[in-house]
């Protein structure tokens, strides 16, 4: 019989201590260490090599190189965000809130790419649940190349892909795995961290890209000991809201590639549907121009797109002031606010102010200030701003107008669309003399300039 014994894990970084401590040592966190049971036991190493093959240390110059094409995921969004798409025996992490759509996507990545062979692994519905989703999502895959198996035994899991030897794998979710080797409960620190080393040993010995569903904590990070990040090579975040239509996937790591790409996607009845031009969902069109409304160029990684911006700015009735924020960081705000009220001796002091995205989108870009403060002076005069404009740049304290982040792909963009003029900061001029758009390049350096400019 194995050798039993207790051991106290932290559920945020896997450090592990004989006994109960209040503060982890490794990385700080408070009350985070729980008791597992783990049998202590002599086993023979997993292998999924042949015997015939043995593993020796050689000189860096004699290793043989290997160009492994891409995967294409028949998806272009995922594959932007991968980098080009998948790398063979890669381990990918995909994380999100529960509903947002990971088991949508990765069923549609599993049915839609019929050249590949996949094996769609779920601990949490059975084959028949899985037959529904996909007669939802309408995705014919007559060829019998998305293979389907409701299983939880890592073991078991292993000896089928084994036999059925796919091209990808789709494990939905890590938190369910367990192996048989670790006597505590599936979703654990020791079985996320052993299920999640056996499953990389395979997709690297045997050249098996496996994708892995990993659920969130309240916080909004990824449950499970942090070293399951350090573990894979990709770490995917699915984001959005339940209350809205849109969804984001952005790439956190990636040792095959950047992590400045983002995919858009849109959840409809029938699955997720790629967004190819994010733009012109972002964009209303009105009968005639309304004030408190503006366009911003606005960059997420290195795709840039445009969107509306809305504030509305109304006497306080009380004697302090609103300020409310719907995608935006409201501290960002009221440093604008602040601005405003010294630069331009505007009294924002008694004024309530609410700032709201188009779509829902959360905007952490500071080359957004411009088309904020355009849009709270144009709901605080009632005076609207032509809609065939659009703003770029970076407002600091003392009011300058800073360069935003990649401004000349943001003015690309609204010249592909059809803007007439962007107003962005005047210290990019050289760099945008150098391309040609089809767009009035209008430049501002104060702040205080930014009030003749838009209301001509």
């Amino acid at each position: 019989m194995a050798k039993i014994k207790k051991a106290y894990f932290c559920s945020n970084c896997g450090q592990e201590s004989p006994k109960w401590v209040g503060k982890c040592p490794s990385c700080g966190a408070w009350n985070t260490f729980v008791e597992e049971i783990i049998a202590r036991e002599t086993r023979n190493g997993t292998s999924f090599r042949p015997a015939s093959e043995r593993n020796v240390p050689q000189p860096v110059g004699r290793v043989e190189h290997i160009r492994h094409s891409r995967v294409d995921l028949c998806s272009a969004e995922v594959n932007r965000v991968l980098g080009g798409g998948m790398v063979p025996g890669s381990l990918i992490l995909l994380g999100g809130e529960p509903g947002i759509g990971k088991s949508t996507l990765s069923l549609q990545i599993a049915l839609r790419a019929k050249e590949l062979k996949t094996l769609y692994v779920s601990g949490e519905e059975s084959p028949q649940q899985i037959k529904l989703r996909a007669e939802r999502l309408g995705v014919d895959n007559g060829n019998d190349n998305c293979l389907v198996y409701a299983e939880t035994d890592l073991g078991e899991i292993l000896t089928q892909i084994g036999q059925a030897a796919p091209d990808v794998v789709v494990i939905d979710s890590i938190q369910t795995i367990y192996s048989q080797t670790i006597d505590s409960s599936p979703g654990s620190v020791s079985q996320i961290r052993e299920c999640a080393a056996l499953l990389l040993k395979y997709a690297k010995e045997t050249t098996t890209s496996i994708i892995l569903i990993g659920h969130i904590t309240k916080d909004g990070v990824i449950a499970g000991p942090k070293v399951l990040e350090h573990i894979v090579d990709v770490v995917m975040q699915f984001e959005g809201d339940n209350n809205n239509i849109f969804r984001v996937l952005r790439c956190i790591k990636n040792r095959f590639g950047a992590t400045s790409e983002i995919g858009v996607f849109e959840m409809r009845s029938e699955g997720l549907v790629e967004v190819e031009n994010p733009s012109e969902i972002l964009l209303s069109h009105y009968d005639e121009p309304l004030s408190g409304v503006t366009v911003g160029a606005s960059m997420d990684g290195a795709r840039p797109y445009l969107i509306e911006t809305q504030a509305l700015v109304s006497t306080a009735a009380y004697g302090t002031p609103q300020r409310s924020t719907t995608g935006f960081d409201v501290k960002r705000l009221n440093m604008l606010l602040a601005v405003l009220e010294k630069r331009m001796n505007f009294k924002m002091y008694s004024k309530d102010v609410f700032l709201n995205f188009a779509g829902g989108f959360k905007i952490a870009d500071p080359g957004m200030d411009l088309a904020v403060v355009a849009s709270i002076l144009s709901s605080m005069l009632d005076r609207p701003i032509s809609e065939k404009a659009c703003f770029a740049g970076e407002i600091g304290l003392s009011g300058e107008v800073r360069p935003a982040s990649r401004t000349e792909q943001r003015v690309a963009e609204a010249a592909r669309l059809g803007f007439k003029r962007i107003v962005v900061s005047g210290y990019a001029r050289k760099a945008l003399e150098k391309t040609k758009h089809k767009v009035e390049e209008v430049y501002v350096n104060r702040v205080e300039e930014l009030g003749k400019v838009i209301f001509q």
